[in-house]
């Protein structure tokens, strides 16, 4: 089923609308045209079947993320979603080379949250995230900036403010902007917290940060 579900990707491939989606991702990756509406349609049936299965494919992820296009690491990560409940700390390394390869926000917007889900199940994890938060790849940095997006009432504003904290003096477009998305939702939770966080931490913060931290509060 897999090789047909690429066979069927790669006939619906449009030229025009290719061009107009490398476009939007500043020409970073190749792309067959497939608008998501119609991806999740063709795989649907896929998706479906594989759902129903209690483990997880890494050599199907690892062959989507090793094709050129990039629908087939959006195919991926539409995979990765349906099987977040099976993930474990065990799964981190596998994770972590999905995003150090073809990296780009579109992916680690989506790798952060499977990371955050097994991070809030294990703990132990925590103490990773503080590595990342510091690491020279400031796509991990992201990652660990913004992989408690999710978490509302459960987010663990410890942890959240020493990994912002890690990452002040940052010129990073992808950092601050990540830092002021990660203060902005948790805004709608517990407005008082970041309001008082950005008044403690403002000669830190970049200005894109406080911009995006201060949108609801």
């Amino acid at each position: 089923m897999t090789t047909n579900l690429f066979t069927t990707f790669n006939a619906h491939a449009n030229a025009a609308q290719a061009v107009q989606m490398s476009a939007y991702m500043r020409n970073q990756f190749a792309y067959l045209g497939i608008p998501t509406p119609l991806r999740r349609t063709l795989a649907k049936e896929f998706l479906a079947s594989e759902k129903k299965k209690a483990d997880i494919d890494w050599d199907f992820i690892d062959v989507c993320w090793g094709k050129e296009e990039r629908e087939f690491q959006y195919l991926a990560l539409d995979y990765l979603i349906l099987k977040k409940p099976l993930l474990t700390p065990g799964d981190v390394p596998h994770l972590k080379k999905l995003a150090l390869d073809k990296s780009w926000w579109d992916t680690i917007d989506g790798l952060d949250r499977m990371v955050g889900g097994i991070a809030l199940e294990y703990p132990e994890v925590n103490e990773m995230l503080l590595q990342w938060s510091v690491d020279h790849n400031f796509w991990l940095r992201r990652i660990a900036i913004d992989h408690q997006l999710d978490r509302k009432d459960k987010t663990d504003t410890v942890l959240l403010e020493q990994i912002i904290k890690n990452n002040f003096g940052q010129t990073e477009f992808f950092i601050n902007k990540a830092i002021g998305w990660s203060l902005r939702e948790y805004s709608k939770v517990n407005p008082d917290w970041v309001r008082n966080f950005v008044s403690r931490y403002k000669n830190e913060l970049a200005s894109l940060s406080i911009r995006e931290a201060s949108k609801y509060i």
